[in-house]
C-alpha cells in the first residue's frame, strides 16, 4: 500500500498525468514502476522497442542519434517532467533515437497497455501527448532550418540560447557546463571549429564566462541565433 501511495504522489507531480481522474491515477499508480538509471545508461535505444513510456522524475538525459558512420548527434536534453517512448507506443515502430542518462536519473515506467488505456479514457491526456509531439516536431523543424540555412556561428548561438535561462536577476545565464564536444555534436561541426567560434564570441562580447564557471549570455547573441 505504501508503494502505491508513493507512486500516486509521484504521478501527481508529472504534468502529463495531472489531467487524470482520481480513479485513473490510482490505476496507473498500481502498474507504474520506478527505475533508476546510472550515468551513461540508455533509457531507450535507437532501433529497438521498449514498449513503455518513461517519465523522468529526477536527473537529466540526452537524446542522441547515430548515423551510418557511427557519428553521434545530440538532438535534445530532457529534464524532470519530460517523457520519452510515446512515439514508439503510438506507431509501434522502433525508437528513432537513443535517450541516455547524463547523470543518475530516476524515471517512472508505464507499460504499453496502461498507456493505451489512458488515452481513450481521458481526452485531456491525449491532448497533452499530442501537444508534446507538436513541440518536438517544431523543435526538429528549427534544427533542420538551422542546419540548412545558418552558418556555424548561428548554429552555436542558437544552441547556447536553448541552454540559457533567466537567473532571477534579469541576466540570461547557462548554469550547467556545456562541453565543446557536446556543442559540436549538436550543431554538426568539428570540436575545433566550435572552440574557435566560442573563443571569438567571447572576445567579441557576445558571451562571458564567469568565475563560477557559468556563462553569461548577452542580448546581442540573439542577433546571431
Amino acid at each position: 500500500m505504501t508503494t502505491m501511495v508513493s507512486n500516486l504522489e509521484l504521478i501527481r507531480r508529472v504534468p502529463l498525468f495531472s489531467v487524470l481522474t482520481a480513479a485513473q491515477a490510482a490505476s496507473v499508480a498500481d502498474t507504474v514502476v520506478k527505475r533508476r538509471f546510472k550515468r551513461g545508461e540508455p533509457i531507450v535505444e535507437q532501433g529497438k522497442k521498449s514498449n513503455a513510456l518513461s517519465i523522468i522524475l529526477t536527473g537529466r538525459a540526452r537524446v542522441v542519434t547515430t548515423d551510418a558512420r557511427g557519428r553521434e548527434v545530440i538532438l535534445a536534453t530532457m529534464h524532470p517532467g519530460d517523457y520519452v517512448g510515446e512515439m514508439s507506443l503510438i506507431d509501434n515502430e522502433p525508437h528513432s533515437a537513443t535517450v541516455r542518462a547524463e547523470i543518475q536519473t530516476d524515471a517512472l515506467i508505464l507499460g504499453r497497455l496502461e498507456f493505451a488505456r489512458c488515452l481513450p479514457e481521458n481526452s485531456s491526456m491525449a491532448y497533452a501527448v499530442l501537444k508534446g509531439l507538436v513541440q518536438r516536431l517544431r523543435h526538429a523543424d528549427r534544427q533542420i532550418e538551422s542546419l540548412a540555412l545558418m552558418d556555424v556561428y548561428g548554429r552555436v548561438a542558437r544552441a547556447l540560447l536553448e541552454f540559457a535561462s533567466d537567473d532571477g536577476t534579469g541576466n540570461t545565464v547557462i548554469r550547467d557546463k556545456v562541453s565543446r564536444q557536446d556543442l559540436a555534436k549538436m550543431v554538426g561541426a568539428s570540436r575545433e571549429m566550435v572552440s574557435r567560434v566560442m573563443k571569438d564570441l567571447e572576445e567579441r562580447g557576445f558571451i562571458e564566462t564567469r568565475d563560477d564557471g557559468s556563462v553569461l549570455v548577452k542580448e546581442r547573441l540573439h542577433t546571431l541565433g
